[in-house]
Formats: C-alpha cells, sequence, structure tokens
C-alpha cells in the first residue's frame, strides 16, 4: 500500500470503536466499502459525504485489499 494512502486512514481508540476510519473523521473504512458494495458510486458517495475525497475511497479500497492479502494456512 502506498504510505499517501496508508495515512489517510487512522485508528483511535476513543473513536468509533477503535475501527479505521478516514483521516480522523467519524467515517470508517468499513462504511465506505459498504457503501461501494450496495452499488454506490464514488460521485454519489463524494456527495452524500462532503469531508470525503476521491483519495479517501481509494485508500478504503487499498486498506481493505491490504487487510485480504494474507498467507492461509492449511493444516496437512
Amino acid at each position: 500500500m502506498k504510505a499517501s494512502a496508508l495515512d489517510r486512514i487512522t485508528i483511535e481508540p476513543g473513536k468509533c470503536g477503535g475501527r479505521p476510519c478516514i483521516r480522523g473523521l467519524r467515517i470508517r473504512v468499513t462504511d465506505i466499502l459498504g457503501l461501494l458494495g450496495a452499488g454506490a458510486s464514488h460521485q454519489e458517495i463524494l456527495e452524500d459525504y462532503p469531508l470525503l475525497e476521491e483519495d479517501d475511497i481509494l485508500a478504503a479500497l487499498e486498506y481493505a485489499a491490504a487487510q485480504t492479502s494474507h498467507a492461509i494456512l492449511i493444516a496437512a
């Protein structure tokens, strides 16, 4: 993940239950992913959340991709 994208994702123990958020806002990465999964376009999300920027949406996607990129160990 690019450092600049990673910098947009913040985790604060007292905010949103310590879940990953965008730039310290109370907009969780999972909120953005849920909207995208429901079919919302980037433009629709940006209109509904004026504090967000296009790069925030891309950062959420990169963060999610990085979280799912792990080795799976299978016992033989």
